[in-house]
This record gives C-alpha cells, sequence and structure tokens, in this order.
C-alpha cells in the first residue's frame, strides 16, 4: 500500500536552512580569520615601523649630539679668534702709539714686545735728547725703565732701553708668601 503519489527521498540533517545557517557561520569565520589575519600583519608592519623609527630617533640623537660638539668647538674657534683679533687690535694701537711716542730725533733699529715689558734698540744724538724725549713718557708708562749707551762711528749713542710693568697679580702672590 502506497500512499504517496511521489517516490520518497532520502532525509538528511542537512536541510536547506541548515545549510543556510551553515553557510552564513562559515561566512562569519572565514571574516573573523581573514580580519584576525590582517591584524596580525598590520600589526607586524607596525612593529617593523616602530623598530625603524626608533632606530632613527637613536641615530637623531647621535646627530644632535655630534652637531651640539660642532657647536660648541665653532663657538670656541669663535671666541678665540675674537680674541686674537682683539688682542691683534690692542698690538696694533700699542705699536702705533708706541712710535708716535718716539720722537723725531730718534731712530729705533730694532723694537721687542715682551709680555709685561718693552725692549727698545735705536741711536740718539746724546742722552738728554733721549732722557727727555723718549725715556720720560716711558717711565710713566712702565715701572721699571733701565737704559744703556754705547757711541756709534758718526758720534751719536747706541742705546737699548728695557722698560718693564710689574704684574700687579704676581706682586700680590709675592706679597701674601
Amino acid at each position: 500500500m502506497k500512499y504517496s503519489y511521489i517516490k520518497p527521498r532520502k532525509k538528511t540533517p542537512f536541510t536547506q536552512e541548515v545549510q543556510l545557517v551553515i553557510a552564513f557561520f562559515s561566512i562569519t569565520i572565514i571574516m573573523l580569520v581573514s580580519t584576525y589575519l590582517f591584524l596580525l600583519y598590520k600589526d607586524y608592519n607596525f612593529q617593523k615601523d616602530k623598530n625603524r623609527v626608533l632606530a632613527r630617533q637613536v641615530e637623531l640623537k647621535q646627530e644632535i649630539a655630534d652637531m651640539k660638539q660642532k657647536i660648541a668647538f665653532i663657538k670656541k674657534q669663535e671666541a678665540l679668534g675674537e680674541r686674537i683679533y682683539t688682542q691683534n687690535s690692542v698690538l696694533k694701537d700699542s705699536i702705533e702709539n708706541l712710535f708716535d711716542l718716539v720722537p723725531q730725533r730718534i731712530t729705533l733699529s730694532e723694537a721687542k714686545l715682551l709680555k709685561n715689558g718693552l725692549i727698545l734698540y735705536g741711536i740718539t744724538p746724546n742722552k738728554d735728547v733721549y732722557n727727555f724725549m723718549l725715556q720720560a713718557p716711558l717711565r710713566s708708562i712702565f715701572q721699571e725703565t733701565y737704559s744703556s749707551f754705547y757711541p756709534a762711528k758718526n758720534g751719536w749713542l747706541h742705546f737699548v732701553s728695557t722698560n718693564y710693568m710689574k704684574d700687579d697679580f704676581s706682586e700680590e702672590l709675592e706679597n701674601e708668601d
């Protein structure tokens, strides 16, 4: 006895509804796994970029330290240059003043500048011209002035004038001892 007009089919547990649910779950799982893999890749790139930035930061800090050293060196060189320029200006002015100090009747053959003194070599017509025209201004500048004379062939006198300034600091040290 047959109660059905169609041929019976095999029944499976995977009906269309179950297949639809499985398809949605599988799509969801695939999306979650792909999102997880994408995030792993982005995290790896982020770590790589972070390491590269940190390495660059260390390089830049080293370059900054080198630049600071170079700047300090350049500033020292600039200060040294300014000090030398100032000393040269003072020396130039001193030499000009020295030659302005020497009267026309006295001829200098050599002048030696010392740290705290001056040695002059020259020729003068006589001791009086030297004493009044050159030694008096030298005594007003220097604390110690020594002169020696010897005759020249033309009747004039060669002279050597040694003039020293006492260093105030060295005098204070000597007085303390």
